[in-house]
């Protein structure tokens, strides 16, 4: 005799399933989080044991004998750990913005590059550097030239009600392409004795510059444009159907389109402010968490900002510890997502092609 099972039960207990399978993913990205920061906090040209690393920063919370120098404590707390953070955040605001990007346009070739924002704090960055040096200026340029990129891309927008989300990555195109002209014009520019090296470093990206104060800067308004993002999850599943389902369902496509779009603003001309321009970050992570978690982004947006923040910490370490003199991350980051990129392009077309 067999026992009739309801489908409804059966349908529970495998919905659940994926659910209990991506917490286990995302406590497994949070301890690879924390012992990449760790292993990131050793590492570098002066090596610090990694228990030592571990008594250096529990000493902050418990008393514990001290077994480590001056120089080791110096290292680590006032050295490479702001470095570390400041990668982490960075990672994470990068990834987070670039999934949140290619499902509002609905494309997994769109990333922060394509909306014009990163050029356009490029530019305000550089001309910042250009005209007064660096400093404070700078991060008032980035974020100058990141907002007057977004007006200019709405601008552009407005003109065409027929396909918005076209219009919109067509007008990143244009606008990202100005930017990187004037950008090549005030390399040009600038003094080679005084103001080049400087422009050309901080165009190519780096951490070198980290403190307390720049940490706090790009923790606060990368906290502020996650919150929103992810408190946004929901409505950019029912964007990504369309404009024409998203009515349907209740949302408004223009104005939460607007505000999801200055959030990541936000964030971006953070990350470019205090370490000047990275890319393939915010393209590439969130192609591999799709591969994972799949394209729900109440899931897809906290395993992107997870495996950002390693991804960016273990190439900023590879960046400073590969050789005497510091690579800058945006060269690392490129050399190893331009591969990894033509990998996962080659298997979407394979995978659509049967």
């Amino acid at each position: 005799m067999t026992r009739h099972i309801p489908d409804g039960v059966i349908a529970r207990s495998d919905a659940g399933r994926p659910y209990i399978r991506w917490v286990a993913l995302m406590w497994f990205l949070a301890a690879a989080l924390l012992v990449s920061a760790l292993w990131a906090t050793a590492s570098g040209r002066y090596q610090v044991p990694f228990a030592k690393v571990i008594a250096i920063l529990a000493a902050r919370l418990v008393d514990v004998t001290p077994t480590w120098t001056p120089t080791d404590a110096i290292v680590v707390e006032t050295v490479r750990l702001p470095r570390v953070l400041m990668a982490v955040v960075a990672g994470a605001g990068l990834a987070l913005c670039g999934a949140v990007l290619q499902g509002l346009f609905r494309n997994p070739l769109v990333g922060p590059q394509t909306i014009g924002v990163s050029s356009g704090a490029a530019l305000g960055g550089v001309v910042a550097i250009l005209f007064v040096g660096f400093g404070g200026y700078v991060y008032v340029g980035a974020f100058a030239g990141a907002a007057l990129a977004l007006l200019a891309v709405l601008a552009i927008h407005r003109s065409d009600s027929i396909s918005p989300v076209l219009t919109l990555v067509l007008a990143g195109v244009v606008v990202s392409a100005f930017c990187a002209a004037l950008v090549g014009l005030a390399t040009y520019l600038a003094d080679p004795e005084t103001k080049l090296s400087d422009i050309v470093f901080w165009l190519l990206g780096s951490f070198g510059s980290a403190t307390w104060q720049n940490l706090a800067l790009i923790s606060i308004c990368t906290g502020v444009a996650a919150v929103i993002l992810l408190g946004m999850r929901w409505r950019i599943n029912v964007l990504s159907l369309g404009d024409e389902e998203a009515r349907t369902l209740g949302v408004h496509p223009a104005r939460d389109r607007l505000i999801l779009l200055a959030a990541t603003c936000l964030a971006i001309s953070a990350q470019v402010a205090v370490s000047g321009t990275i890319g393939w970050v915010g393209l590439i992570i969130p192609n591999l968490a799709r591969t994972l978690v799949g394209a729900d982004h109440r899931r897809l947006l906290p395993a992107s900002a997870l495996m950002g923040a390693i991804f960016l910490v273990v190439a900023d370490t590879l960046a400073r510890a590969l050789t005497a003199a510091e690579i800058p991350v945006g060269i690392v980051t490129a050399i190893v997502g331009t591969p990894v990129f033509a990998v996962l392009l080659r298997r979407n077309a394979t995978s659509r092609a049967t």
